[in-house]
């Protein structure tokens, strides 16, 4: 039996909502904006999608995934954290966010000054590491591309060990998966810390 064009709509529809469960499951940070590119369709028809489906709005999703999988912060308090901690496994990876505003770019031209990505990468470096004393001792980092207004950045921490036994964190700052800035961060924690390496810093 054939199916009307109605029918057919629907099954495309239900197609996409699936997809979009799926998506979401995969990369809970999606917007809609990313999202209707990535299917072809309007902004208002992934809110529909997510209305039917029940799915929250993107700040909620981060919320959610927060208190679900993030350890504490060991290293700093609250307030000397910049960017938003939505995930942490100490001593592993970290994953925070940063939504540019007019606040934090020159006026001028729009585009993000650099100390706040450094910053947020920074912050992230010292978050992941499992010590209440946590120091940068070096950072080799690299600005990418300009950041401007209205863009969400993501920065993603990683954890290592380098050759002289010190934790190397290395963090990428990405938009919409474009890699905006890049940093090597070699940290010292309170038990490798000693005061002659202090009166080097």
């Amino acid at each position: 039996m054939w199916k009307t064009d109605g029918e057919l709509m629907k099954l495309k529809k239900r197609e996409r909502q699936s997809q979009l469960m799926e998506q979401l499951e995969q990369n809970p940070f999606l917007t809609d904006e990313e999202l209707a590119l990535f299917f072809s369709v309007s902004i208002q028809t992934i809110r529909l999608d997510r209305m039917e489906k029940s799915i929250p709005e993107l700040r909620e999703r981060i919320k959610d995934v927060a208190y679900k999988h993030r350890d504490p912060v060991i290293s700093l308090a609250p307030d000397e954290v910049f960017g938003e901690i939505i995930d942490l496994v100490l001593e592993k990876q970290a994953i925070s966010i940063f939504d540019v505003t007019k606040d934090h770019v020159f006026a001028r031209s729009g585009i993000a000054r650099g100390h706040h990505l450094f910053a947020q990468a920074n912050s992230l470096a010292v978050a992941v590491l499992d010590n209440e004393f946590v120091l940068t001792a070096k950072a080799d980092i690299q600005f990418k591309r300009p950041v401007y207004t209205g863009e969400r950045v993501v920065a993603k921490a990683e954890a290592t060990q380098d050759e002289k036994e010190r934790t190397k964190v290395i963090v990428s700052s990405r938009v919409n998966q474009e890699l905006v800035f890049r940093g090597e961060f070699y940290m010292f924690k309170q038990t490798d810390f000693t005061e002659e390496e202090g009166e080097q810093l």
